[in-house]
Order: structure tokens, then sequence, then C-alpha cells
């Protein structure tokens, strides 16, 4: 593993960081969990990604982390981790369990670290921006988590270019500068290069990209289709049969194809293809077992891209080819 420097920060995180939104709340197997999470750290990976909705029952993911930190993980080990979450959608009901106020953030991240069984997270993050929030607000928040030692860093995710340069700003002004942001990014999701990127750059905050397999789009799974018992065979799940396109199919296998030449899965690739931009500090990948952990691993062994291969990755996204 080789670990980059978040930004212009001090912090080095893992290129791959792992997350734990699904395979690792409510009603997953826990021995697998505790086996993904003990695998990932003894290959490198010190950075474990949450936040407080994560479940499906909201705060399982974090209950369940917490103990398998209590089992793993006690004195100076828990100095090797870096353990991140965050606050931004809905909790727990009634006014004050959604969104950006200062009261939801605080009370959210004190249940955090009473889940977790935590004196502190390294990074607390805005998980996404309120409309109805005075930014100046969500953002005293963060400083206030930083300043009062209940976490290190302060972290933004889901701001788009525009609202990251301005919660950057107002972090910086109240001394507590913003370590890292976390947007959506992969071949299939490029938002963030529409400014955001060079917003981050230029303020020397850090990036680590969620989703960057497209919710499995970009694996092998959907190459000949849906298959059963995947994410999007479930009616109720993230990612729907409509986001399936014959287009998108298409795409995907000429992909595979690309992948395959490089000695590398699809998924290799896609993670690959993030890493090659030194703006992105880690890539947040999930696990259901340790062996799609050891697959997804396996994508550092290469991460250098020709030309030639860019050019045909940007023409089969654009369908061109």
């Amino acid at each position: 593993m080789n670990y980059n420097r978040c930004g212009k920060s001090g912090l080095l995180l893992p290129q791959i960081s792992l997350g734990l939104w699904h395979n690792f709340g409510s009603f997953d197997d826990l021995k697998n969990a505790e086996q993904i999470i003990v695998n990932a750290f003894d290959n490198g990976i010190t950075h474990f990604d949450l936040a407080n909705n994560y479940g499906p029952v909201p705060g399982s993911a974090e209950e369940n982390f917490g103990g398998i930190v209590k089992r793993n993980f006690q004195g100076f080990m828990r100095d090797q981790l870096v353990i991140s979450t965050k606050a931004g959608y809905k909790m727990w009901d009634g006014p004050y369990g959604d969104w950006g106020s200062r009261k939801y953030l605080i009370t959210s991240l004190n249940q955090s670290l009473k889940r977790m069984n935590l004196e502190y997270v390294d990074i607390f993050y805005s998980h996404r921006p309120d409309p109805e929030t005075p930014v100046e607000e969500t953002m005293m928040a963060l400083d206030y988590a930083v300043k009062s030692g209940k976490a290190l860093y302060a972290g933004i995710s889901n701001y788009n270019a525009e609202q990251a340069q301005e919660a950057i700003k107002i972090l910086k002004d109240l001394g507590t500068p913003s370590l890292i942001h976390q947007p959506k990014y992969s071949m299939f999701e490029r938002s963030p290069e529409n400014g955001l990127l060079d917003v981050l750059e230029e303020n020397g905050v850090g990036c680590i990209a969620f989703s960057p397999l497209a919710q499995g789009l970009l694996t092998s799974k959907y190459l000949k289709g849906i298959p059963a018992g995947s994410r999007a065979s479930n009616p109720n799940g993230s990612l729907q049969t409509t986001d399936i396109t014959e287009d998108i199919l298409q795409k995907i296998q000429l992909l595979n194809k690309l992948a395959q030449k490089r000695d590398q899965t699809l998924a290799q690739m896609a993670i690959a293809w993030l890493l090659k931009d030194r703006r992105i500090t880690s890539v947040l990948i999930g696990a259901s077992s340790v062996a799609q952990l050891y697959e997804n691993l396996k994508s550092l062994e290469q991460l250098t891209f020709s030309e030639e291969e860019l050019q045909q990755i940007e023409s089969i996204l654009r369908g061109i080819i």
C-alpha cells in the first residue's frame, strides 16, 4: 500500500480506503464483516469510512464497527486507524434528525462516538449541503467538533464546486481548514471534473472518491444483464434496473475488453483510472467478502495508463466506439 498526502495537510491516507456503507450493518454477517476489516488493515488499509445512517438500520454499521475495533484494535492499534463518520442525511424522526443544523450535527456526532465507543473520530464530515441552513452554521458545527476534540479534522461531502469553495473559505477563516472532500466519482459519474477538483487543488484540500465502481456497474457483474441477487435486482436498492440501459451495457462490455488487455478486471481498471489523477488522495471501496477485497487491492499493481488507453476509455464513455 502506498499513502498519499491529503491535500496540503500532514495526514497520509492509503490509496484505497474501506467504506462501510453496505455489508457491515444490521442484516449482515458480523463475522464476515470483521474478517474484511482485519484483512483490510493487514494489507495497509488504515482508513475506514462510515456515516451515522449506514445500516440499513441507522447506526448499526457504526455499532458493529465499534465492536470490531474493541476486539481487534485496542490501545496503540487505535492510533494506527483513521476513522471517519458523517452526518447530513436522515438519522431519526422529528425536526432535529436531518440535514445540517448545528443541533443535528453535534448531537449526531455524540451519538456516533457512543455507538463506536470512541473518544474521537479522525474525520467528521458534513454529508451534504443543507439548502435551508446557512453554510456558516454548518461549518461552525464542524469547527466546534474539531476544537472540542471530538474530531481531529473536518470534511465535506457531496458539495459542488461553488458550495465547496464557500465552505472551505468559512472553515479556513474559523481556523479549522477543510481536510478533505468526498464526492461521487467514477468513469460513469464525471461531475467532479466540472470545477470541483480544481477548487480542491487550489485550496489544498484532499479528495476521496466514493462509488468508484458506480454501485457495481463497473464490474463483471452486469456484463450479461442483471443477475439475480444483485443490487439492481432489488426494487428497493440504490441501483435500479432503469439505470442499466443497452447503452450502458455496451460501454461496460467495451471497457471490460480493454481491462482484459491490461491484464485487469473491469473493477481494477476503474479504481486505477481514478488513482491516475494526482488530485485523488484515496479511492473508497466497498467489499462483501475478503476475496472481493483482495481483488480490488490488485488494482494497485497497475496504475499507469498509456495515452492510447485513456483516449480509448474516453471514446467508449462518449459512445464514439
